[in-house]
């Protein structure tokens, strides 16, 4: 009886101090990237500059990970009269006030949607016809204007906050009835996040 203790004995102390000491491990860290760090940027439309020859730039400020404003400045540099987008172009100069909330757990990219406030001027064409329908001539109009609106666009950003925002919006005017009914905006803005 003895030796059959002196055995089990033997092998318990055996598969004792035969185990690995467990070992503390730090857990691995993922790297923080400068997008998902910084909260300011800066863009210029690259989409209204090559078009229409518009100065378009926006200053956008990260609220928390899922929302952000943003400040849209647009001054029409173009000669109206010689180019073929004054039909298409009514504005001149512009300033866009815009929230953005962002679907995902990113870091202010991916899908969002926006509202909007503009507030802006230029110049309308409004057509006129007689009674039976048939054109008689074309009214130039100046016009300031408030509108509300919305929109949908999706941000790209890179490891090291340079960024890519592809958007589009429209809005009503509200106070000037010789201003355009609708504003629009399609936005292919290049910047960096700083």
């Amino acid at each position: 009886m003895q030796k059959i203790t002196t055995y089990l004995f033997l092998i318990f102390s055996f598969t004792v101090f035969s185990q690995e000491p467990e070992v503390q491990t730090e857990p691995k860290q993922e790297p923080i990237y400068h997008r998902d760090i910084t909260k300011n940027e800066l863009s210029i439309n690259a989409f209204n500059l090559v078009t229409f020859g518009a100065i378009d730039v926006a200053y956008e400020r990260i609220i928390d990970p899922n929302s952000s404003w943003a400040v849209e400045g647009f001054i029409l540099a173009l000669n109206r009269e010689s180019e073929a987008a004054d039909y298409i172009f009514t504005r001149t100069a512009s300033l866009t006030g815009k929230y953005k909330y962002f679907f995902g757990d990113n870091s202010a990219y991916g899908f969002y949607v926006n509202g909007l406030a503009m507030l802006s001027t230029g110049e309308y064409y409004e057509d006129l016809y007689d009674r039976e329908g048939f054109y008689t001539s074309r009214v130039d109009k100046e016009y300031t204007d408030f509108a509300l609106g919305f929109g949908i666009g999706y941000k790209w950003v890179s490891k090291q906050g340079f960024f890519m925002d592809l958007s589009s919006g429209i809005g009503r005017n509200l106070l000037n009835s010789d201003s355009p009914i609708v504003v629009g905006q399609f936005n292919v803005n290049l910047g960096k996040r700083f």
